[in-house]
């Protein structure tokens, strides 16, 4: 460990001679915050706890944070049962039969919210998050190709997908040997549509990613009309395509705000679905779910089998030991909202992105991308006639007021678009927009003094590509 400074006091230890309980707190800190090594000498808890506590006060403001779409408010009473369920490891079902009952409830709610032919058979699972989600949907469709092959083809498989895709779909192909096929945004076209979808196929295309909420601007991609361009591809002769629709955020957003849009398993195509619990479901992270359309839809080979209480529990998961407090905790939350309390929620969310929007579009400053119309996120470009601050610039003056709000640039082929983006989760309110929109005419009136732009992509820590975004 490094030298403790002169006069520093090392905290009471055994056979020192001091009681820690008799110290104030800040005078049994270490001289020294252990960083490479493990201390030598125990803390009492008080201290322990509140010197990691004052270092996590360095953090940002999870409430104020735009850039993320992972939940940072839930019910003390959502909180306390998450409390109550820590210990629980989610993989002992036969310990904890009521947690993996909550599970199934979940699992089979989520089927049936997706319209899955029989919901009560469908398979799905929970997961630690999205990213492991679509990792196991891209399992089950490499394993559903290789059995249509055969084995020992020598053939490569591929997938896919737009470039607005979440990075865990570039981990998973480079994981499980599967080639992404990258199909780039261009013009105003900012994410995957029927055309290129169909364009893009062959016999060795495992499955087609479609995005129902884009990271990038909140969009939804037109899943009716890829399965649709598909369907034309495999009646005149072409590969059968399934397609996983990635519906981290959108997929507990358009049941409750667009029922009429059709998105889900009312596609036959659509093979499988995946959401984040941890977003738009409601629950602190990491809570992810995945349900496929029917039984043939998950390759029987990917299926472990457990004993619970004497009966047979299918389980198909990439990790191990987990809590289970976020599917309690996502349990209270189907229970205690229902189908009318999360309306009331998204609604309140896309309000609140519709407030931002006109407020954006009223400085006269910005270009909109999206308004907030489907995802509850709005995109804004700063007009061309605005040359002499960057939207990193306007980033980071919205920083020194405590807001978290990502600028970064467009994947290649749109890498000279640069945007900002707002994420409305359940805890923005009106209120806290109306302020965040006076603290952007503050920096906005700052900037306009600036003589040329001060910041670029290179200052920014936010990254669709070069790190995940949260899941």
């Amino acid at each position: 460990m490094p030298d403790e400074p002169a006069g520093a006091r090392r905290a009471p230890y055994p056979g020192s001679g001091l009681d820690a309980a008799l110290l104030p707190t800040f005078t049994a800190e270490p001289g020294v915050m252990p960083g490479d090594r493990l201390p030598e000498h125990e803390l009492a808890p008080d201290v322990a706890h509140q010197l990691v506590h004052d270092e996590l006060m360095l953090d940002g403001n999870a409430r104020l944070n735009l850039a993320t779409f992972v939940t940072t408010w839930m019910e003390p009473q959502a909180a306390a049962l998450m409390a109550d369920c820590a210990d629980k490891n989610m993989i002992d079902k036969d310990e904890y039969p009521r947690t993996a009952e909550l599970e199934r409830r979940c699992t089979r709610m989520l089927a049936d919210l997706w319209h899955a032919p029989d919901a009560a058979t469908a398979p799905g699972c929970s997961t630690a998050g999205s990213s492991e989600a679509c990792m196991l949907a891209g399992l089950a469709l490499k394993r559903r190709w290789a059995a249509r092959v055969g084995p020992g083809s020598g053939r490569r498989p591929n997938l896919v997908m737009g470039a607005d895709v979440q990075v865990c779909w570039d981990k998973f192909a480079n994981y499980f040997e599967v080639e992404p096929r990258i199909v780039p945004m261009r013009g105003e076209r900012y994410h995957l549509d029927a055309e290129q979808a169909a364009a893009h196929v062959d016999e060795d295309t495992i499955g087609v990613v479609a995005i129902l909420g884009s990271t990038f601007d909140g969009s939804y991609e037109p899943i009716a009309d890829i399965c649709a361009a598909l369907d034309d591809v495999a009646a005149r002769g072409g590969p059968d395509v399934p397609v996983h629709v990635d519906g981290a955020s959108g997929a507990m957003i358009a049941p409750f705000l667009d029922p009429e849009l059709v998105w889900d398993f009312r596609l036959p195509r659509v093979a499988s679905i995946n959401t984040s619990g941890h977003k738009y479901g409601l629950v602190y992270p990491g809570l992810g779910w995945v349900a496929w359309r029917d039984t043939p839809a998950l390759p029987d080979e990917l299926v472990y089998r457990v004993n619970y209480l004497g009966d047979e529990v299918a389980t198909f998961t990439l990790n191990f030991s987990r809590p289970g407090a976020q599917v309690a905790a996502q349990y209270y939350q189907f229970l205690r909202l229902g189908r009318d309390g999360y309306t009331r929620v998204q609604q309140h969310c896309r309000d609140v992105a519709g407030r931002l929007a006109d407020g954006l579009a009223a400085s006269g400053c910005f270009r909109l991308l999206t308004r907030g119309t489907e995802l509850p996120v709005v995109a804004a470009t700063l007009d061309p006639a605005i040359t002499h601050y960057s939207v990193f610039d306007v980033s980071a003056g919205l920083r020194e007021h405590g807001w978290q709000v990502p600028a970064y640039t467009f994947p290649p082929e749109l890498e000279d678009l640069a945007v900002l983006r707002f994420v409305v989760r359940n805890g923005l309110t009106h209120s806290l927009a109306d302020q965040l929109l006076a603290d952007l005419q503050r920096v906005l009136a700052r900037l306009d003094r600036q003589p040329g732009p001060m910041r670029d992509a290179t200052d920014s820590s936010f990254s669709h590509t070069g790190a995940p975004s949260p899941r």
